[in-house]
């Protein structure tokens, strides 16, 4: 079977779309030594760099494709159709919403089989979450492109049930269809572990617990709420708090910085911008608490990449939040600021609270592999040949 899957997801700076497309590419190569796998790139550069990183340089059935235009341009929807037809491509896999429309017929099987990973329809449901985002403005656009990708799809991947379920509803996908939606979990990767105990900064009065949030500005992502719990439980707390965030202040957005300096924060307050994957990893590790305080998520990442490294979480009580983390974070509703203060609080200052959480923490993390994502994913794939 000739595969080819959309690459063009991975960016210099790699986003959890990027991640995610990498490593399932890596473990696909591990578990698929038959099928062949043509992957498509914008930039030589982005595939030999891909190359290395999933570790493709021994896999044969795997080999890379230049295209010249951008996921999102006109071009790639009038070329990329082309391109599959003359590779003879018989799967088509896109690891996030966008695919060549024309060559995926709306209401019958064409000669390319589809297969689309949607992770969350964030902008369809909540378009006042990300109200300066391109989606958001071409509102119109935005909904009928993703009710045409449902309807033109011969398989959704959905990367949780509450994220499946909402496709199902808002992609306005008919019951006789609704067995093409498949759940397959995101994996974490093997290298988040956590440190070795003699590695872990030292608890005492006088350094500061860090608490972590990965990820971006946008208004869903409720980190204006976090900066106000940050600032109650700042004055609530025992021991000083530092509050680190992963991802760069969004221009668009700029709420949450603006409350920092409102609050006089500024000293405890960190954004430090993009960080590599062994970055990440050491900041996940040495952090004492992970925060995910979203109103959405499609699947919350952060939460799992958290637990497998042995740090304790707390996030909002929302449908997939509990779905991930299970009985292993403090959860909150996403507008209670004082609770979210007290769990902070709480996960940082109740030593058998937080050894706990871990010991949670790390049996939930197993749940989530990219082996098991990868065996899924080729089973979608053969099935759709068969």
């Amino acid at each position: 079977m000739r595969i080819a899957i959309d690459a063009r997801w991975i960016y210099p700076q790699i986003s959890g779309i990027g991640a995610h497309t990498r490593e399932l590419i890596r473990y696909l190569a591990r578990e698929d030594r038959v099928n062949s796998y043509l992957l498509l790139f914008s930039e030589r550069a982005l595939a030999e760099r891909t190359w290395k990183e999933a570790e493709l340089l021994d896999k044969p059935n795997f080999r890379p494709e230049i295209i010249p235009s951008g996921v999102f341009s006109p071009r790639s929807q009038i070329t990329l159709p082309l391109h599959l037809a003359r590779r003879k491509i018989e799967v088509f896999h896109s690891t996030n919403y966008m695919i060549p429309l024309a060559s995926f017929p709306r209401g019958r099987a064409g000669q390319i089989r589809c297969v689309v990973t949607i992770h969350d329809l964030i902008p369809l449901i909540f378009p006042s979450a990300t109200p300066r985002a391109i989606k958001a403005r071409l509102f119109p656009i935005y909904r009928q492109l993703m009710l045409e990708i449902g309807r033109r799809a011969d398989r959704i991947i959905a990367v949780s049930e509450a994220s499946r379920s909402d496709i199902v509803k808002h992609l306005e996908i008919p019951p006789a269809r609704q067995d093409n939606v498949r759940v397959i979990y995101n994996g974490v990767s093997n290298a988040f572990q956590p440190l070795p105990e003699a590695e872990r900064p030292p608890l005492n009065a006088t350094r500061p617990r860090v608490i972590l949030y990965v990820g971006r500005s946008d208004p869903y992502k409720n980190l204006t709420n976090l900066v106000e719990a940050f600032a109650l439980a700042r004055q609530q707390s025992p021991v000083p708090l530092a509050l680190r965030i992963i991802g760069p202040p969004d221009p668009r957005y700029p709420e949450p910085g603006q409350r920092v300096t409102a609050l006089g924060l500024g000293d405890s307050v960190t954004w430090v911008g993009y960080r590599s994957n062994t970055e990440l990893l050491r900041a996940y590790q040495e952090a004492d608490v992970v925060v995910l305080p979203s109103r959405y998520e499609g699947f919350g990442l952060p939460v799992v990449e958290a637990m497998a490294c042995g740090t304790p979480v707390v996030c909002s009580d929302i449908p997939v939040l509990r779905e991930v983390a299970g009985e292993a974070a403090l959860l909150n509703h996403p507008d209670d600021i004082p609770a979210l203060a007290a769990n902070l609080l709480r996960a940082v200052t109740d030593p058998t609270l937080r050894s706990q959480l871990i010991a949670r923490g790390l049996v939930q993390a197993q749940k989530f592999t990219w082996e098991d994502a990868a065996r899924k994913t080729v089973a979608l794939y053969r099935e759709l040949s068969a």
